[in-house]
C-alpha cells in the first residue's frame, strides 16, 4: 500500500457586499470552491504521492535505481542479468517497483561491490538487493528495510573429503573453512563453528569455490540457496554437508540497503508487506528457492 496523506481544504468566507449598495438591493456574495483554495485560501497544490514514481525521493527523477554486485549469482539472478527480472532478488526488485508503480522500464541497476554497499555515504542507488543480512553495526551508518528471505548457514565440501564427513557443528572445528569477507557466512564460521584455525577469507564466493576445488580449505560456507546452486552446478563432485540457522540477535535476515535516512525506506516497508499478505513474495521463493529440503541440520 502506499503512504497517502489527506490534504484539507477549509471553506472560504463569504465576501460581504458594499456597504454604499442600494438598501433595497440584495447582498451579493461570492463563493469560492473549498477544492481550489489552501487551508489559507491560496490555490492548493495537487496532491503528489511520495512513494510513486513522481513523487518518491530518487536518485534519478523518475528512475527506480537498484544497486547489486557483480557476478551476481544464481539462484539469487539468472545469467548474471539482474535486468531479465529471473532469479529470487531480481523477481522480488522488479515486484517492489511494480507495487511502486514503476514500469520495468523505469527501472535500471548499477554495480554495486558487496562489501562496500554498506559503508556510511552518499548513495548512487535508491536501493541495494545483494543477499546483504541486517546487522546492527550495518544498521548503524545505513538503512534496511523489511527482511525479505531469512537464509539458513550451509557448508560445502568436495565428496570423499573430511569436509564431507562431518555430521555436526563440533566436526568443522578442526577443519580448514573459508567465505566471503564481509558476509555472515564468515561470522557464522567465527561466532558458531569456532574453529581451531583461523578461517580463509576471500574476496569473493568465486575465489571460496576455487579454493575448495585447489584442497586450500575443507569446506566453505554461503547461504543455502546459494550453496545449492554452488553443490548442483558449479563444482561437480561437491555436496553440502548440512545447513544450521544462526539462533538469537545474529539470525540472518536479508534487507533491501538504503543510504541513511533515506525516505524511501518505509515505501518499500509498505510493498513488502502488501506482496507478502498477497501471497507473491511466496510464490516468488517458491519458484528460484525451494530446493531446500532433505538437507541435515547440523548442531
Amino acid at each position: 500500500m502506499s503512504l497517502r496523506r489527506a490534504l484539507l481544504a477549509v471553506p472560504a468566507l463569504a465576501l460581504a457586499a458594499s456597504a454604499c449598495a442600494p438598501v433595497d438591493d440584495e447582498p451579493t456574495a461570492t463563493v469560492t470552491d473549498p477544492a481550489s483554495e489552501s487551508s489559507e485560501g491560496l490555490p492548493s497544490e495537487e496532491f503528489v504521492d511520495p512513494c510513486s514514481p513522481e513523487g518518491a525521493p530518487l536518485v534519478t527523477s523518475g528512475t527506480l535505481t537498484i544497486g547489486t554486485d557483480s557476478p551476481a549469482y544464481e539462484p539469487w539472478f539468472v545469467d548474471d542479468d539482474p535486468t531479465n527480472g529471473e532469479g529470487f532478488e531480481s523477481a522480488v526488485a522488479y515486484a517492489v517497483a511494480e507495487q511502486l508503480g514503476f514500469s520495468a522500464d523505469q527501472v535500471t541497476w548499477v554495480t554495486v561491490p558487496f562489501n562496500t554497499s554498506y559503508k556510511p555515504g552518499e548513495k548512487a542507488f535508491d536501493f541495494d538487493i545483494n543477499q546483504i543480512s541486517i546487522t546492527p553495526a550495518r544498521a548503524e551508518v545505513v538503512d534496511f528495510s523489511e527482511g525479505y528471505y531469512s537464509a539458513a548457514q550451509a557448508v560445502v565440501a568436495l565428496e570423499g573429503t573430511a569436509g564431507a564427513e562431518a555430521t555436526s557443528l563440533a566436526d568443522l572445528q578442526g577443519l580448514r573453512l573459508g567465505a566471503q569477507t564481509g558476509t555472515t557466512s564468515l561470522t557464522a564460521i567465527r561466532d558458531v563453528i569456532q574453529p581451531e584455525a583461523d578461517p580463509l577469507v576471500f574476496e569473493d564466493t568465486n575465489i571460496a569455490k576455487q579454493a575448495l576445488k585447489n584442497d586450500q580449505v575443507d569446506a566453505i560456507l554461503a547461504d543455502l540457496p546459494t550453496a545449492f546452486y554452488i553443490s548442483a552446478v558449479e563444482i561437480g563432485g561437491s555436496t553440502i554437508v548440512g545447513q544450521f540457522q544462526v539462533e538469537g540477535d545474529a539470525a540472518e535476515e536479508f534487507g533491501m540497503l538504503f543510504e541513511k535516512g533515506s525516505a524511501l525506506v518505509p515505501c518499500v516497508d509498505d510493498a513488502l508487506t502488501a506482496l507478502e499478505a498477497d501471497g507473491t513474495l511466496a510464490d516468488i521463493e517458491q519458484q528460484w528457492l525451494s530446493d531446500v529440503v532433505d538437507v541435515p541440520t547440523l548442531r
